[in-house]
């Protein structure tokens, strides 16, 4: 792929939604080395940074060297943008260890071998070395007030009141591209739209204090058909981290996808040429119910982020929970992302217990009785076969060697661990 394709990707992928004067001619001219920041305030990135993280992958593809900035210095202060409220500060501690999982995470998306491998950087690699009088001397002399307080992020806070801190947040992010030029030879930020007005303090920046050139490229805002902000469930954010949004809960937020909104996230989150595209468009179209665009962006969104492996059995766990599956053909590994999942209990081996038993053991009932009522009425499952109450333990074989899947009704699922 040729590096004046870039911006041309980013088009047919509705990834385009500002770009200054220059970008263009200089995306055209030969490789250049761009950046996008994320900000380390959480202990994970989540699905609504997939975007910028997508554009820096797109940007290496097409021949330029992508660089991920991690805001170790500007976490301290916390960014404007789109808030209504100053932010709580974190101590530096905290900032630090996020900054490091965060680095870890964006280092699964990015090639960084090679002479044109991405960079990784930690802004609080100058930003914290600067004395406040250095900063106002050598940076803030440069951009006036009236400058700064025409930028949506600064404008919309200045009814209700912003902080000299968060004020000064958009010098700060407007001196690292001033750094990374410096250090990298970096002439390219990418990021959200919301961004623009920081992203263009940056090659303003860039262009007052080394009288060299830089430009700026935007992605839209993830939000769905709805108009709600893409990422957010009733369990909150969907997190990148898989102790904070197991894989399988990751899996499943993308099957469930609109079908309104599938395509668009195709585009955005995907590396589907095309046609890919395009033919799972039609078969959304014609055969919605098969949900074909949503498995395939599942098990691609949830491969980039957690690996194949995890993304498999993300996927054999869905099949089972929602009735398309063969429990008896789970792996060991499925077994046990299952278990993560459902209510459950444990039992020893050789304990003498009844289906019903069990049932309660895993809260799926209250009583005996109630364990004997739904199983008289065909409403109890073991290991995917509906049973009678008085099952015993003993004649029952275990998945996957030590676990039973009980389950109650169509979708009321629990398991029980076998200890010994």
């Amino acid at each position: 792929m040729s590096e004046s394709d870039f911006l041309s990707e980013l088009a047919w992928r509705d990834m385009l939604v500002q770009q200054t004067e220059g970008a263009a001619k200089m995306l055209s001219a030969g490789p250049v080395s761009g950046y996008a920041g994320f900000d380390p305030t959480a202990v994970s990135l989540h699905v609504g940074s997939l975007v910028p993280i997508m554009g820096l992958v797109h940007l290496q593809r097409h021949g330029h060297r992508p660089c991920a900035l991690v805001g170790g210095g500007t976490g301290m202060i916390g960014d404007p943008s789109g808030k209504t409220a100053e932010r709580t500060l974190q101590t530096a501690d905290q900032v630090q260890a996020n900054g490091e999982l965060i680095g870890k995470q964006l280092a699964r998306f990015l090639d960084f071998s090679g002479p044109r491998g991405a960079l990784l950087r930690n802004n609080a690699d100058w930003l914290l070395k600067m004395s406040a009088i250095e900063f106002m001397r050598d940076v803030g002399k440069h951009l006036t007030v009236n400058y700064m307080t025409a930028k949506d992020s600064v404008k919309s806070r200045m009814e209700a009141g912003i902080s000299y801190t968060e004020f000064s947040y958009m010098l700060l992010q407007a001196y690292d591209f001033v750094e990374l030029r410096r250090r990298e030879g970096v002439t390219l930020q990418v990021g959200g739209s919301d961004q623009w007005g920081n992203m263009t303090a940056g090659v303003e920046l860039v262009r007052r204090m080394d009288g060299a050139e830089a430009n700026a490229v935007t992605f839209p805002l993830l939000t769905t058909s709805t108009g709600t902000k893409f990422g957010k469930t009733e369990a909150g954010a969907v997190w990148l981290d898989a102790e904070l949004t197991s894989p399988y809960q990751f899996y499943q937020f993308w099957i469930n996808t609109d079908d309104r909104d599938v395509g668009k996230c195709m585009r955005l989150m995907t590396l589907m040429d095309r046609k890919t595209v395009a033919d799972l468009d039609r078969e959304t179209a014609e055969h919605p119910e098969q949900r074909a665009a949503q498995t395939a962006l599942a098990l691609e969104v949830t491969s980039r982020v957690h690996g194949a492996d995890a993304a498999s059995v993300a996927r054999e766990v869905s099949l089972v929970l929602f009735g398309r599956g063969d429990v008896t053909t789970l792996s060991a590994a499925a077994m046990k992302a299952l278990a993560r999942e459902v209510p459950g209990a444990s039992a020893a081996r050789n304990e003498q217990l009844t289906v019903a038993d069990l049932l309660v053991r895993a809260t799926l009932v209250k009583s005996k009785g109630e364990a004997r009522r739904l199983a008289d009425q065909g409403g109890a499952y073991v290991n995917g076969e509906r049973v009678t109450s008085t099952l015993a333990l003993s004649d029952i074989t275990p998945l996957a060697g030590s676990y039973v899947l009980l389950r109650k009704g169509a979708r009321d699922y629990a398991m029980i661990e076998l200890i010994g």
